[in-house]
């Protein structure tokens, strides 16, 4: 049984997701706690698995104890988070100081309704999360990899199209990977499983820190070199030809695999589009979105990588890749970037 400490002021909400984790069958409550000071005791008491925490609290911020938690005792964190642009801002941060998972704070009885097979299928694959170099992310939460040189052969316009997927964890292998890459870089399109509401400040974030453009994808724009388009939350982005380059779509089609945006919805557009011009990047996640397109690109001449099970937060879509024959090539995280540069130049 995965047992659950929840932490927030809210009566009400405490409430509401005691009711979400007992109606599972694989889950407990350990405790609850109205503010971080009882939640500390109750850590020590009733050892949780995986916490669920709201940011605005009394006697102590969330984010300072999510810190303190992450350099004493690290666990699984899913935050709470207000869906405002200070919401985005602040659970981005808290991704960075080591929390796994986010949901968005539902606002009404529809919400709440609606929202509790996504909150129990985030605390699952929280509690199946690897916390590795947890201690060295609260002390360096900006820390950006060395810059690598551009690709020997420059991508010639938009021939060439890299894409990647990613969920639980992603928003940090992401930064990883992303921060390292040289301007000089083909298109970059990106599925991470993200609701409506943040993926505008994530794109933001990313773009103070890299050498290449990132963006929330828009429909109908030119897919151009040296530029990553993040799939904005809860749309599907998919790639089409336009005469000799790219053209970036955005659509409301069904989820896929559950996931809107999906790995797969992505993958399969650009398998389509580029063929054996596409080079493919699974990062960690729990599922198995983008596996089943992930082949279809292989098979299409696509170059296919994957995060390595030491360096993925959770590796289950990696590792459903990996078991469909999809991945050509399995690597850590700390080379993906630089492998993509080789194969951006070959």
């Amino acid at each position: 049984m995965i047992k659950v400490l929840i932490v927030d002021d809210s009566a009400l909400m405490r409430a509401f997701l005691a009711g979400v984790v007992e109606a599972q069958p694989d889950m407990e409550v350990a405790a609850v706690a109205a503010d971080p000071l009882i939640a500390i005791e109750q850590i020590r008491l009733r050892s949780p698995d995986v916490i669920t925490l709201d940011v605005e609290m009394p006697r102590m911020n969330g984010l300072e104890f999510l810190r303190k938690l992450m350099s004493v005792r690290p666990l699984p964190v899913v935050m709470i988070s207000s869906l405002t642009r200070e919401g985005a801002q602040t659970t981005l941060h808290a991704l960075e100081l080591g929390a796994v998972e986010f949901v968005a704070k539902p606002a009404d009885r529809a919400q709440f309704e609606a929202s509790a097979g996504e909150i129990a299928d985030k605390i699952r694959a929280a509690s199946l999360a690897r916390l590795p170099r947890r201690a060295a992310a609260v002390v360096m939460p900006h820390a950006v990899a060395a810059p690598l040189p551009p690709p020997r052969v420059l991508p010639a316009g938009a021939d060439r199209v890299i894409a990647i997927g990613a969920s639980t964890g992603g928003v940090e292998a992401l930064r990883e990977v992303l921060s390292a890459l040289p301007a000089a870089m083909p298109p970059i399109l990106v599925a991470q499983h993200m609701p409506a509401g943040y993926t505008e400040t994530f794109a933001r974030r990313l773009d103070a820190i890299c050498r290449i453009t990132v963006k929330e994808a828009q429909e109908g724009e030119a897919a151009l070199p040296g530029v990553a388009y993040i799939a904005p939350g809860g749309r599907h982005l998919a790639l089409a030809r336009r005469g000799g380059g790219y053209v970036v779509r955005v659509n409301d089609d069904p989820p896929v695999n559950r996931h809107r945006p999906s790995v797969d919805a992505l993958f399969r557009t650009v398998a389509d589009a580029a063929g054996g011009r596409a080079i493919a990047v699974m990062l960690t996640g729990m599922g198995a979105d983008g596996a089943e397109a992930m082949l279809r690109l292989r098979t299409a001449g696509g170059y296919t990588l994957a995060q390595d099970e030491a360096s993925c937060v959770v590796f289950g879509m990696p590792r459903q890749a990996i078991a469909a024959g999809a991945v050509r090539e399995v690597l850590p995280l700390a080379q993906l970037a630089r492998r993509l540069v080789e194969l951006a130049g070959g």
